[in-house]
């Protein structure tokens, strides 16, 4: 599973490849589903490579590649199926380009009406897949509109009930997510003692005040202006967060 930059810029994709047929080393063909939402974080993919599809990395072992719109349910599982008994069949790999959006950003700082305007104001107008596909079955007499009404209802009682199960764990042993536990990693040793990692007042303040400040004429978009006066009420407060 990969995202569309970091499948053409992570160079662990391209070394990765490199290893995909070699003599008693290969897996026997892996199945690369690329989730295409057409941006990198903040960036369009015209800035983020230089080739015009994001799977052209999966070209250099020649494996096929399926481009499938994801707003077509019953096309991404064809396609599916095809990539499917491609790897069973010949032993290869095979890529699957998930073009699709997404409609929010990571967090506020990662909104992309920020950056991606014009792209954002069509998503926003653009109906979600599964209101576009229960149309479409409906109007196909696959089912009616009561049949899928339920069975919503019936998936997002899972969902709920799995939110429940969850709020119950009250024990956790953090053992259990180490592969190799670190024993006594903080033996002997005083952590009153550890190296000082802090910097100076004055550094911070001239951060801060930097980071929050606009250049003059520049209109803001309220979003980011809202962000910047956090940033400036951190002065007020002598508080300092993250992602400084």
């Amino acid at each position: 599973m990969h995202g569309d930059a970091a499948f053409s810029g992570e160079g662990v994709v391209m070394e990765t490849f490199n290893l995909d047929d070699l003599p008693s080393y290969t897996t026997h063909g892996c199945i690369h589903v690329v989730v295409n939402n057409q941006v990198g974080f903040t960036t369009d993919p015209r800035f983020s490579r230089s080739s015009p599809y994001c799977t052209d990395a999966g070209r250099v072992v020649g494996c096929p590649i399926f481009h499938v719109n994801a707003d077509d349910p019953e096309a991404v599982m064809h396609v599916c199926n095809v990539a499917a008994e491609w790897r069973k069949t010949f032993k290869k790999d095979v890529i699957i380009d998930l073009v699709c959006y997404r409609r929010h950003g990571h967090n506020e700082l990662d909104e992309p009406m920020f950056t991606q305007p014009l792209m954002y104001q069509k998503i926003k107008q653009h109906p979600i897949a599964l209101d576009k596909y229960k149309e479409h079955i409906i109007s196909e007499g696959v089912a009616d509109e009561q049949y899928v009404k339920e069975e919503l209802t019936k998936y997002g009682q899972i969902l709920e009930d799995a939110y429940e199960n969850a709020q119950k764990v009250t024990y956790l042993r953090n053992r259990d997510w180490l592969d190799s536990p670190w024993d006594g990693f903080f033996k002997k040793r005083d952590p009153l003692k550890l190296v000082s990692t802090g910097i100076e007042e004055d550094k911070i303040k001239h951060i801060i005040e930097k980071f929050g400040s606009v250049p003059e004429g520049f209109h803001l978009h309220r979003g980011l202006e809202r962000i910047l006066k956090g940033r400036k009420q951190m002065l007020q407060e002598n508080s300092v967060r993250w992602f400084l």
